[in-house]
């Protein structure tokens, strides 16, 4: 019956890449799958029959394509847009083609969808029919059914879930026009006035914006674009993977529900002018009404995040852990956590694990505090709302429920329990989990012996504790001391500076509005103008070489874009500064990796292999708290800073007056 249909000659093998982010199980869908949801409509229309009684018309997939099922729009907008590469949008055609023929289309069909227990295929009578559309899960199987008559459709079994399948955009006659005109104008022309439409009403990013326009929310698939793809939206491949990163939060079936009813009536009307902008209105609608709206963030902040690589946070996240802190779930509510068994060990968690969450802002967010308070403009809203989110979090760090990793417990014998007792004492943990393995809980520190795997190996004992207790008291000291340097103590340290000094002084410069709007930490002459003086005064030098040489004497990365940005200078205005300190031995000129700049201090030079890890002079190493590995190679992050900037101009200018220069 296929035979004459146009979709039918296609392959669909790769129908399942055209569909990518709006279905589950992508590993599961093979070749035949747009002949399996045309029998399956066939079948509940009773206009095919199976070759054995019984038999049903087989699956496409996992069987979550009956979601589309009243939310057809989302793959129609995916078809039409201008971005999609044509062998995807071929196959999106098709699949709307075919489905305009199904009785998916009909509004006037009495469809529903749900989960049964069943060891049937298909069951069809004068009531209607019922149809299996997925894989058996324990006889549970996803179903859909369609009501011919005023009594209920047979049923397949025991039904746990049904429910009326919704009514949106997607009737035969539109989908059909749809296709037409796609076929023959080529896709909508693209807005790009409608993706700002779309990030100034979600307080997206542009590259995010422009995915979900595109109806790309999330593809699960890589390369997220191809180089067609990303010139049409004008995206770096660098800012695609990054939206497609933030987009992960959002599921399948939220994608369908998101983007289910945003085109227009009559499809024609994408074509017509602004016609991309009314979509984007719609679709900032739905957003807003499922995620609510982010502060909107200047378009070159996100693209420095995305730049510097906030790993484990998307730059999206990154932003609005500052600017809508209250917005992030686990800032707004204490966490209670408790030592759980896995099957990596011991682990720090509740019983949702936003705990995850939590420790990506500690391990994502506050490394990155630094670098917006020097890196970005006074004014800013990503700067200007770090006193906030380091209020809320340290709120959050108060709470006495809240357990967080210490690291590896650092012992010298064989017998680390033992150990760990003569430390800590010998008072078990007792949480709401059995754990099998020796703990001590001194109250401020738990203790836990490592779990043998598979192999028969024990792993390193681990320690945990609750920042509310922690402090200055001798049992913090026990415990700093106890834990071995390393990655694994980072949420220690990173507790330890959030309470200190430096950030406490840090916050009070951004909320004092001590810099000038639009004005620079990370240039001296706005931040430390009286050092400054001084270093022009000692050296003899006018007060742009002498900008430029504190700032490659402190900044761990003063590469030349970055300097012209701060510094507000021209490109032959920083050439002008870099050769006064040539002429006068302070710089020497080189081209090294990594570095992004031709101007060095004297000295040793330290490489770093990759981000994070920056590599500079030998000399700054020291000045920075940062320690190098033997062969003098950069070989762990920056640590969380000791001064604020104004501090660290004052300091170093203060080493070279002392005679403690770079040489």
């Amino acid at each position: 019956m296929t035979d004459a249909r146009a979709w039918a000659a296609l392959d669909d093998r790769w129908l399942v890449h055209a569909l990518a982010g709006l279905i589950d199980g992508t590993g599961h869908w093979d070749a035949g799958a747009l002949g399996s949801i045309e029998r399956t409509g066939a079948y509940l229309r009773g206009e095919w029959d199976p070759a054995e009684p019984g038999e049903g018309p087989g699956t496409a997939g996992e069987g979550s394509w009956a979601r589309f099922i009243g939310r057809i729009g989302a793959v129609a907008l995916r078809a039409a847009s201008a971005p999609t590469r044509d062998e995807r949008r071929q196959r999106q055609l098709a699949l709307l083609e075919m489905w305009a023929e199904t009785p998916f289309a009909d509004p006037s069909a009495r469809l529903r969808t749900g989960i049964v227990v069943t060891e049937s295929a298909a069951v069809r009578d004068g009531r209607g029919a019922a149809v299996v559309v997925g894989w058996r899960r324990d006889r549970r199987r996803r179903f859909v059914d369609l009501r011919t008559g005023d009594a209920d459709p047979p049923s397949l079994g025991e039904i746990e879930e049904v429910a009326e399948v919704p009514r949106g955009w997607g009737s035969a006659e539109q989908l059909r026009r749809l296709v037409t005109l796609v076929r023959e104008r080529g896709p909508a022309p693209w807005d790009r006035e409608a993706v700002d439409l779309l990030r100034d009403g979600t307080g997206l990013g542009r590259a995010t914006a422009s995915l979900v326009l595109a109806g790309m929310v999330s593809l699960s698939h890589r390369p997220t674009l191809d180089a067609d793809e990303r010139a049409t939206l004008r995206l770096k491949t660098a800012e695609a993977e990054d939206a497609h990163s933030e987009l992960g939060r959002v599921g399948a079936a939220d994608r369908l529900e998101l983007l289910a009813d945003v085109l227009p009536d009559d499809p024609a009307d994408l074509w017509e002018p602004g016609g991309m902008r009314t979509v984007a209105e719609r679709i900032a609608q739905a957003w807003r009404a499922r995620y609510g709206r982010r502060t909107v963030v200047p378009e070159r902040t996100l693209s420095a995040v995305v730049e510097r690589g906030p790993f484990p946070l998307t730059a999206g996240r990154f932003c609005a852990a500052f600017t809508d802190p209250a917005g992030e779930s686990t800032l707004r509510a204490d966490l209670d956590t408790w030592l759980r068994r896995t099957d990596y060990g011991c682990s720090a968690a509740d019983e949702r694990w936003d705990i995850v969450r939590f420790r990506e802002l500690l391990s994502g967010a506050v490394p990155g505090l630094p670098w917006a308070y020097a890196e970005l403009p006074a004014g800013d809203p990503v700067r200007d709302g770090v006193p906030r989110f380091v209020a809320l979090l340290k709120e959050r760090l108060n709470h006495p429920g809240l357990l967080l990793d210490a690291g590896y417990f650092r012992h010298t014998g064989d017998e680390p329990i033992t150990e760990l007792r003569e430390v800590f004492g010998g008072r078990p943990y007792a949480g709401p989990e059995r754990l099998d393995v020796a703990t001590v809980d001194d109250g401020l520190t738990v203790g836990a012996e490592g779990m043998i795997d598979r192999r028969g190996y024990r792993d390193s004992t681990r320690l945990y504790f609750r920042p509310a207790l922690y402090g200055d008291d001798e049992r913090s000291k026990r415990l700093s001391a106890a834990s071995a340097p390393g990655v694994g103590r980072r949420e220690l340290e990173t507790v330890e500076w959030l309470r200190g000094p430096v950030c406490a002084r840090i916050v009070d410069r951004i909320a004092s509005a001590a810099l000038p709007a639009g004005r620079y930490e990370t240039d001296p002459a706005a931040s430390a103008p009286g050092v400054v003086s001084s270093v022009a005064g000692k050296l003899g030098l006018d007060q742009d070489p002498a900008v430029l040489y504190l700032q490659l004497l402190v900044l761990p990365r003063p590469a030349d874009r970055g300097v012209r940005t701060w510094n507000g200078w021209t490109a032959a205005r920083h050439q002008e500064a870099a050769a006064a300190l040539v002429g006068r031995g302070l710089a020497v000129e080189d081209k090294r990796a990594r570095a992004g700049r031709q101007l060095f201090l004297p000295g040793g030079w330290a490489p770093a292999p990759k981000k994070p890890h920056q590599p500079m002079e030998v000399w700054k190493a020291d000045l920075h708290g940062l320690r190098l590995g033997y062969d003098g190679r950069v070989e762990d992050p920056l640590p969380l800073p000791t001064r604020t900037l104004p501090e660290l101009f004052a300091e170093g200018w203060a080493r070279v007056e002392a005679g403690e220069g770079p040489r």
